[in-house]
């Protein structure tokens, strides 16, 4: 590999703004949450140097039937229930008490990650996919991210009519089934998975995709399967720092819902945030998610320093505005009506052994798919077409 020389200002920027992050979260908030900020870093990095995005692992399944990056989602997830699993049920014993997110599913989460699915292929990635790629210096992104943030709060006026509607009970099956047949499961559930994109990979190109090689760990680029294995890492530790699965998009609604705040509306009456009006008080350093994104978007910045490809642009295409809102939009409200976003609900969810991850993927998915074909019968249209994470 060539020599690629690293971007001192923006590194130093970066390194700064972390270091001040991680001893104001402390000082503010706790330990475990500055703990927080610095595993948001190293994912960050992770992420940018794999452009570990399932947007783009989705739609290649669909749109072109290569399977390397889903294969290694499943091997992200496979791995991190071989020891989350065991965590949930006998970390207590040994001073690491964790708990998962297991959370009923019914119409209004089915359709939330359907348009979720919809949206992360309008707005360009999603939500650990926005997250590092606006670190990252696309300011693209950063519209997805501010119309993410604007359906996040929008979507918790609505809550109480949604969650109104059908559901079935929260699912557990490492409470209901045991720890070993779970895992046997759930690992069963994923390998089949991964052997259905090996078949449709081979039907269509006669062989399968290898998950590429990792050229250095500080500039990148990385594997997909050193970036599913640094993820292992992340999940592993946000289990043992914070007690719970890793998540992004219950810090958006509250973003949004500070913002809505400061401009006079009374989000406080809402139900969704009766019960949470000191949240909304609070310092944003007091709120876990919201530490850990920040670290993850000064680390993917980080990371775009070392390789030196920050190069924020400043025009941005109409047509290329009213996608990333509009997928924005669909993400936020979605995500909220869903438990989340395809790290909190998809993959903490299944992580945490909850029925709901396995719904969250499904619907997902079907939405991510229709999304693929609708985006590209609209980039065949003038314009161009944007890259997605």
């Amino acid at each position: 590999m060539s020599e690629t020389r690293f971007q001192a200002l923006p590194l130093a920027l970066a390194g700064g703004l972390l270091i001040l992050l991680i001893w104001a979260a402390a000082e503010i908030g706790s330990a475990r949450i500055a703990g927080g900020a610095a595993v948001g870093a190293f994912a960050g990095l992770a992420l940018y140097h794999a452009k570990f995005g399932f947007t783009a692992a989705w739609r290649r399944m669909v749109m072109e039937r290569r399977g390397a990056g889903l294969r290694a989602q499943m091997v992200l997830i496979g791995l991190s229930v071989c020891i989350a699993f065991p965590l949930f049920v006998y970390g207590a014993s040994f001073g690491m008490p964790t708990g998962g997110f297991v959370f009923p599913f019914g119409v209004a989460a089915a359709f939330g990650a359907f348009i979720f699915g919809v949206g992360m292929q309008f707005g360009g990635g999603c939500a650990s996919g926005t997250l590092f790629t606006v670190g990252g210096g696309s300011t693209r992104m950063v519209i997805t991210l501010s119309a993410f943030v604007a359906g996040s709060v929008i979507a918790t006026a609505h809550l109480p009519e949604w969650r109104a509607l059908p559901t079935l009970k929260a699912y557990s099956m490492v409470k209901q089934l045991g720890l070993f047949p779970a895992l046997a499961l759930t690992l069963g559930l994923l390998g089949t998975i991964a052997a259905l994109t090996i078949a449709f990979e081979r039907r269509a190109h006669g062989s399968i995709q290898s998950f590429g090689k990792t050229e250095s760990f500080l500039r990148g680029p990385w594997s997909m399967l050193a970036g599913a294995l640094a993820l292992v890492i992340v999940v592993v530790a946000t289990l043992l720092v914070l007690g719970r699965p890793w998540g992004i998009t219950s810090a958006f609604a509250l973003w949004g819902a500070k913002i809505f705040s400061v401009a006079g509306i009374e989000v406080e009456t809402w139900p969704y945030w009766q019960n949470q009006v000191g949240r909304l008080n609070r310092s944003l350093l007091t709120d876990s998610t919201s530490v850990m994104n920040f670290g993850i978007i000064l680390g993917a910045l980080i990371a775009a320093s070392l390789a030196g490809r920050f190069a924020p642009v400043t025009q941005i295409p109409p047509k290329e505005i009213a996608t990333a809102i509009f997928g924005g939009l669909l993400m936020g409200y979605g995500a909220r009506l869903a438990y989340g976003c395809n790290i909190g609900a998809y993959l903490g969810g299944l992580v945490s052994g909850s029925l709901h991850g396995w719904g969250w993927l499904i619907f997902g998915f079907i939405g991510s798919t229709a999304g693929s074909h609708l985006k590209a019968a609209l980039d065949a249209w003038p314009g161009g077409r944007q890259q997605t994470n």
